[in-house]
């Protein structure tokens, strides 16, 4: 996948330099597109999706402990 976007950039990159009196801009325009290929999401949606997942673990833990409090009490009662 790196090797593709570096494939693709470089011909971007080439592009743009032959194509006339303002390389610079085209070559920004190309490197963005290059960029909004990959499917990168922002500083903020990652933030905000480790928030979530923090939340999910926190749960997930404590319904484990809790779990695993009621299968020791259920222990209890099922010896004779």
């Amino acid at each position: 996948m790196l090797q593709d976007f570096a494939q693709k950039l470089a011909s971007d990159i080439h592009t743009a330099i032959e194509s006339g009196p303002t390389p610079k801009d085209h070559l920004q325009q190309m490197i963005q597109a290059a960029v909004k290929r990959l499917n990168l999401v922002s500083r903020e949606e990652f933030d905000t999706q480790a928030i979530v997942l923090q939340r999910s673990r926190s749960k997930i833990e404590a319904m484990e402990k809790q779990l695993a409090e009621l299968q020791a009490q259920l222990d209890q009662l099922s010896q004779p």
